[in-house]
């Protein structure tokens, strides 16, 4: 199988440090400007500069997403914020207005532009277009077909990469143009505030009736109609490969360490077999993926239209809580974060680049003050307790939740 990118979201530092230890390729993020995760995954430019070194030392890349719509006012912005992205070595800006496309490539012009799947590319004919406004990556629509993808790879000069997304929330619009939020809440979708009211619960009210309150039943499971699944395409990535897709994209810049840990982890895996011609072991892996919050898993749009039956109205779900990340090891012993409480007997699971179905039973432990205790409850602490595997800084510890006492 040719050689494919995993890229992963990052929100915060912390999460860019943890798509890298788990196997990311490239990390794409938001910086202070035009980015549709305005309201609190913005990094600044001194962030940025530390991110670039953070992912450029590990030997990877980094993505800034420029992906809002931009109004007169700001255009005149563009130019000077490309410069300033490629100053700062970054990889490639993520950009879907046609404007801001221009503007960047006139002030910056070794600055590699990636269209966004917000830019709605779903063609050849609107793909080459980009490709002569300067792109070198197409960010596909989330609408195409496996078959669609390949005619379109067919028609497109082999200069041009496509990306596609293999996991992570669905936007119920069209590649996320959506104006339910700006309506019911002023918060514009397209400028990167989103309320998320497509999953809300709603109900019908009957005008002669006023104050009684009727549940919209999708099936038995719910009533969020408007709210999609989650894509989930581990199952068929040689698939997506084989179409012409070499850079896959997981959804989740709002997503925690622990959520992004898991799921580049699977990927990571995933690719890496599929690289040794071997065959990915498919329901280990989505035991994996359910160990983190998720909605109901889909394929997408990649085999056709989505069925009806896909509106996720059981809400989300997950089978493992986060306890902790190992920040220091040594044989027999290590030292973790607390992020959830961790109890005397309660059985770890460790999730790590290294290991697989690895487990411990936790003993005594000790706390930030060095006494002895059964209860690991202040939140963001160091505490240490003894382990019998070799885990290393960056490994993460979880309670299955059958598992977890009360």
């Amino acid at each position: 199988m040719q050689k494919i990118e995993l890229l992963a979201p990052a929100g915060d530092l912390e999460c860019l440090e943890t798509a890298l230890y788990f196997g990311a390729d490239a990390v794409y993020l938001g910086g202070p400007k035009l980015q549709l995760r305005a309201a609190n995954v913005g990094f600044t430019m001194e962030a940025l500069a530390r991110a670039v070194e953070t992912a450029h030392r590990a030997g990877r890349k980094l993505y800034v997403t420029v992906n809002s719509f931009a109004t007169n006012a700001e255009i005149a912005e563009v130019g000077a914020y490309a410069q300033e992205l490629d100053a700062l070595g970054v990889d490639a800006a993520i950009v879907s207005d046609i404007g801001v496309i221009a503007e960047m490539k006139k002030a910056a012009p070794s600055l590699p532009i990636h269209v966004s799947t917000q830019a709605n590319c779903g063609n050849y004919a609107a793909a080459q277009v980009y490709r002569a406004l300067g792109a070198s990556r197409i960010v596909l629509a989330r609408e195409m077909t496996l078959d669609a993808i390949a005619q379109l790879r067919a028609r497109v000069p082999e200069d041009v990469e496509l990306e596609a997304f293999v996991h992570g929330a669905m936007c119920m619009s069209y590649s996320g143009r959506c104006m339910i939020s700006a309506y019911l809440t002023g918060r514009g979708a397209n400028r990167g505030a989103c309320a998320q009211p497509c999953r809300w619960r709603y109900a019908l009210v009957e005008e002669t009736r006023p104050g009684e309150y009727f549940p919209v039943f999708e099936d038995e499971r719910g009533t969020a109609i408007l709210s999609s699944r989650d894509l989930c395409a581990v199952s068929f990535l040689d698939r997506l490969a084989e179409a012409g897709v070499s850079s896959f994209k997981i959804e989740g810049r709002m997503k925690s360490p622990y959520y992004v840990a898991t799921v580049v982890n699977v990927y990571r895996r995933a690719l890496d077999a599929l690289s040794r011609g071997e065959a990915p072991d498919i329901p280990a892996l989505m035991r994996e993926l359910g160990a983190a919050s998720h909605r109901t898993f889909s394929r997408g749009f990649y085999f056709g239209e989505i069925p009806t039956e896909s509106a996720a109205g059981d809400g989300y779900v997950q089978d493992c809580t986060f306890a902790g990340v190992v920040r220091a090891a040594e044989p027999g012993r290590i030292t973790f974060e607390q992020r959830n409480r961790i109890r005397a007997g309660d059985r770890l699971e460790v999730l790590s680049p290294s290991l697989t179905d690895a487990a411990f039973t936790v003993g005594s432990m000790t706390d930030p003050s060095g006494a002895e205790t059964d209860d690991a409850r202040l939140p963001a602490a160091l505490y240490s307790t003894a382990c019998p595997l070799a885990l290393a800084p960056g490994d993460i510890l979880r309670i299955r939740r059958p598992e977890k006492r009360p």
